[in-house]
This record gives C-alpha cells, structure tokens and sequence, in this order.
C-alpha cells in the first residue's frame, strides 16, 4: 500500500473544505505545491500568470478561515482566479483554461458556487461585495463577504464609490487591497504584522468600542477630539488613512506570502462583528517562479511557454499586429505633428501606445484604469486645439460611454477613438470581445466611424483622423495579426464617408465593414466556382455610409449581403435603413446583414469563433445561397 503522507497534498484537496484541518506547515507546502501546478497548466494553455502567482498563499489562506461558497469570494478582474480554481474543484479541468469548451480565463457564475460573481473588467468587486452583504443583512444572513482587488483596480473611480457608499452603510465587508506594485506600502515585516494582528484583534477592537461609547457620554468637543486622535495615532503605525475617511477600518500592511502573518489576520477580521474592514495585503506578481519575477511585466499575460526556461511560444506569421501597425503610425504622424498626444486608460502595450511613449513621453499619458476620465481628459485637450487618439479596447470604452456622449458627441470635440481588439478576440470570451462599439457610437449625431480591413487601410485611416479637426471619430481594428500586404511609407487620409470596390463583378453584391474583407474575397472566389459572378465592395466608413456606391450595388446586383464584426445594430442596419429610405427593398433587391450572433459567444479560438458566427468564407457563401432561395448542396453536386 503507498503511504498517504507521500501523497501530495493538492492530491487530497477537492474544495475548500478540505483545508480546514491541515495545519500551518501543511498550508505552506500545499501553497507551494499550488503555485508548481498553475505554472504547469499555464505553460500548456497561456493565459494571465503572474496576477495568479501573486496569490497563492493569500488563496490559501482565504479558503481556510473562510467557509466558501457560503461566504462569498469575490476576486477583482478575475485574472488572478486560476490558483481559486484549483481549490474549488476545477483542477481536473484547469488545463482546459482559455480554450474551446474549456474553463474561462474568469470568474464565472455559471461555472462554479465558488465563483459567486463573474468578472473581467476591473474595480467592480468592491460594489458587487456591498450589494451582497446588504442582501445577506436584509435576509438575516451572517456569512462574510471578502472582495479582493488589486491595487492597479484601486485606480477606477468606481471603487472609491462603493468604499464611499460602505463606509456610510456601515454593512460587514472585508475588502483585500493586494498590493503587488508596492505602490502604497512601506516596508512590511515583523512589526507590521505584529501591529496588523493587534489591532485587527477583538480584544483592541473592543477596547476601541468601548472608549467610543464612553466618550459618547462626554461633551460633543471631547468625543470628536478622542476619535480623531485614536484614528491619528493608529495612522501613524499603520498608515490607511485615506481608508479611514471613506469608513473602512485599516488593517495592514501585511507580508501576503507569509501564512504567519495572514491566517490570524484573517481570523480576526472573519470574527469582527460590525462595519467594513479593509486589509492590506503585500503581494509579489510572479512570485516562485522566476522568470517571472524577473520579467518587467511580472509575466501578466502568455502564451504556452516552456517551464524550464520560460521562453514563450513565438508567432510563426510574418504579418505585423495591427496594433503595431497603429502605433507605428501614429508615432510617423506624431514626428509631423506636435499636436498629436496618445491616451491609455492602463493599457499602454496592449494599445502598443508604449511605443509612442518612447519617443514622445510627454505626449503620452496613462491615466489607470478610469476610461470615464480618459474620455473627458481628450475632450478638454482637444478643447484646446490638441489631437488627442485615446487609444481603448472596445470592451472598455463601453465604460466611458456617457463621456463620449455628453463630453465629446454633443460638444463636437474633434477626439480620435482608436478602438483595438474590434470583433471576437479568442481566448478572452465575451467579456472582452469588442461587438458593441459601432452600433453604440453609430446612434451619435457627428461621428465619423471607420474599420480597417488591413494594414495599410489601417494607416491610411490614422492619417485620416489626424486631419479630421472638425468632428469626433472613431477607428476600429481587429486583434491579431494583419494579412501579410505590401505597405505604404505612410497612410494617406481618406475622403470621409467614401468607399471603394475591390474586386467587380454583377450577380451579388458583398459589402464588408472591417476585418472580414478577406473571408469576403474567399467567397467571392468559391461563388465564382458555383457560376455567382461576385463584387466585392470595402466600405470604410459606417457613418457617413457611401449613398452613392451602396445605392449602386444595389441597383445593379440581385443580391447584396453585408459582413461586419460587430453586433446587430450596427453598419448592417445603417445601410438597411438607407436602401429603406431610398426605396430600394421595395425593388427586389434580395438584402442580407451579417453580424455577429444575438449572444454572449463563449471562448474558443477567433477561427472557431468566426465560423460558429457565420462571419467566415463558408458561412457568406451560404448566406448568399439563403438569400436566392437554393441548396448550395444541389449546386454543388450539379458543378461535380
């Protein structure tokens, strides 16, 4: 018989209940045993690694004071979750992470009772953890509820909101501040913890009551003068003072590897009887493993790597990244240009804007994660007569959508949206896919919106904005790598709302907004094999539509089909109710709109994706065929 004691400990670990009896030393060889099995399943799928690696023992810890799923574990982003799946009796499926059919790169509701809210966009914990603890004190619960955020969240306004609104409803939440930037702490050790524990006490948090209740009796004067000098003191030591005034009580900072210093803190605050606490936690990204710890990024996000070495898988295209590609131009109007100044909302290599930090860095501006702000920030500088391009993935410009209506839309300020990652993006599932973003700006009176079907319609199109001074206008461009064409030296602008054909042909009609222009080109040559001579039309623009060449493929072709990367409501229905008003359903004309499906599409491959959404060469060749009523099957036997 094999001994149980040599048995790994994550082997006999299935929930979180089975960590309530291990001791502290078993807590620190499963917490070591963890950080080993999410390297190894990160290096066979990719995903976000050093956010994880930076809790591990605060997972650990987590799941052995707190009684999950009862209490509710609500993690920021969710990014830094894997470590939280493997606890929660997802280990079996955690090399499934990001792909088809797989567990999400999130927390998700739908996956697990562990996963009590799902998240993707950052700052949202703190709001989610307060609605539920109301609902827990409305329905006479007592379970805990523990919202962890990392310190980079701590940058969006909507979590000093929820901190503002706790403090006032005074409801029982614990908030985990992971710090992994050492951004807010000094240095934490032996004392620091010792002080942490102390006060995070009952023993100290009573006292503390009890003095408020006698100086309650006391004259007005004396009861202000003794909190204020009890929160001054506690400051002093502890610092949290900013924490304090929004009505949390400070515990921290604390060494958030050191299971010595957590387990107790934790216990403490999991005892309290009243009021949001906020715990401080100093984390490491990366931590264990290290080239991670050496990276600059601390490996925030990868591709399959190998664990040894840590090398990463590299791409075998030899095309460029259109987020490359934007940059690059930008950096080439920028050198043109002294008024060009580049905005991220926290994403400056995401957006590639790290380049155009290099060479322009006081033209460059991070603003964190606040994409309201970075809204408003480019409409007051473009107010003043700058060209700011407030580069934001579509998911997250979602997030400033008031600012772009009330700041930018109504004002007619000349800000130039460059949207990255439009359309379906993989492995990061609905929660970033970027579907939204030309039907909620295409309602906007004023706006130009353009896609780029491929590099050096991207250039062109950074060009346009850039002489665009007269109207606010957005830019949309896929995720991933262009098509490998020949490019210019640098873009040259556009005539606004004009389109153009690409291949010509007189039966049907394809007309592409974005980054389907090359599954439109595949169609058209696989309808041309059925006998359907094909054109193929690039649009552009989706605001101002080109009347003009819409009215004339529509005039001269028996079907016309429109493709897009988008969502219903978008470039589609702008043409629909062109063709509308100008009488042309009324003509025969047989209209299709391709779009995305009515549905939050889960995580797979883009290629996969795409073709599950019919926004692929098959799916348009079968679209047509719909549209003129025959079975593409009997077409294709009669040309065998």
């Amino acid at each position: 018989m094999s001994d149980p004691s040599k048995t790994p400990l994550l082997d006999r670990v299935h929930i979180p209940a089975d960590l309530k009896n291990l001791s502290l030393e078993q807590l620190k060889q499963l917490a070591d045993e963890l950080r080993t099995e999410t390297i190894d399943a990160v290096a066979r799928t990719g995903g976000h690694l050093g956010a994880g690696l930076g809790v591990v023992e605060l997972t650990v810890a987590l799941h052995h004071v707190f009684d999950t799923p009862k209490d509710r574990l609500i993690w920021d982003v969710g990014h830094q979750a894997y470590p939280h799946k493997i606890l929660t009796g997802r280990r079996d499926r955690i090399r499934t992470l990001r792909q088809g059919g797989g567990l999400s790169g999130f927390t998700k509701r739908a996956e697990s009772e562990y996963d009590p809210f799902g998240a993707a966009h950052s700052s949202t914990s703190i709001s989610a953890g307060l609605g539920m603890a109301v609902a827990r004190d409305l329905g006479g619960g007592d379970n805990n509820v523990i919202a962890v955020i990392g310190d980079g969240a701590m940058s969006a306004g909507m979590a000093y909101e929820a901190m503002n609104n706790a403090g006032w409803l005074n409801s029982r939440l614990i908030v985990i501040l992971n710090d992994n930037d050492m951004s807010i702490a000094p240095p934490v050790g032996a004392m620091s913890a010792y002080l942490a524990r102390l006060i995070s006490g009952k023993t100290y948090r009573t006292l503390r009551d009890f003095g408020k209740q006698l100086a309650h009796h006391l004259p007005k004067f004396f009861e202000e003068r003794a909190a204020r000098a009890e929160e001054y003191a506690r400051g002093l030591v502890t610092g949290g003072t900013l924490f304090e005034e929004l009505g949390f009580f400070y515990v921290g900072p604390i060494d958030g590897h050191n299971l010595d210093h957590l387990l107790p803190v934790l216990r403490n605050v999991r005892d309290a009887e009243n009021g949001p606490i906020l715990v401080h936690v100093v984390t490491q990204k990366g931590k264990g493993y290290a080239p991670a710890e050496a990276s600059a990024d601390k490996y925030h996000g990868v591709v399959k790597f190998d664990v040894a070495t840590g090398a990463q898988a590299k791409s075998k295209s030899v095309a460029p990244q259109y987020t490359k590609v934007f940059a690059d131009a930008l950096v080439k109007a920028a050198r043109k240009d002294d008024k060009v100044v580049a905005i991220t909302a926290a994403m400056p290599s995401g957006t590639g804007l790290d380049l155009f930090q290099k060479e322009f860095p006081k033209r460059t501006f991070d603003v964190g994660i606040a994409e309201q702000h970075a809204v408003t920030f480019a409409a007051g500088l473009a107010a003043e007569g700058y060209k700011p391009f407030a580069a934001i993935y579509s998911t997250f410009l979602q997030r400033g959508y008031d600012q772009v209506v009330h700041d930018v839309a109504i004002q007619k300020l000349p800000v130039r949206f460059a949207i990255d990652r439009a359309g379906l993006v993989g492995a990061d599932g609905p929660t970033h896919a970027g579907a939204f973003d030309t039907a909620f700006l295409g309602c906007l009176p004023g706006f130009v919106l353009m896609a780029a079907a491929d590099e050096a319609e991207l250039m062109n199109m950074v060009a346009t904005q850039v002489a665009l001074d007269d109207a606010p206008s957005a830019l949309r461009y896929p995720r991933g790598e262009g098509l490998g064409i020949a490019m210019p030296a640098e873009g040259t602008p556009l005539e606004i709302g004009k389109g153009r054909i690409v291949r010509e042909g007189h039966k049907v009609a394809l007309v592409s907004f974005g980054g389907r222009l090359g599954e439109c080109l595949k169609a058209a040559d696989e309808l041309a094999a059925l006998g359907l001579s094909t054109t193929v039309a690039d649009a552009r623009f989706a605001k101002p539509l080109d009347t003009d060449l819409l009215l004339r493929l529509a005039r001269e072709h028996e079907v016309l089909v429109t493709v897009e990367e988008g969502s219903i409501g978008g470039f589609g229905s702008f043409v629909l109710h062109m063709l509308a008003e100008n009488g042309m359903l009324e003509s025969g004309l047989r209209v299709r709109a391709m779009t995305l499906p009515d549905e939050f599409q889960d995580h797979d491959t883009p290629a996969a994706m795409y073709a599950k959404a019919g926004l692929d060469a098959k799916g348009i060749v079968t679209k047509v065929f719909e549209a003129l009523g025959k079975d593409i099957r009997a077409e294709t036997v009669k040309l065998a």
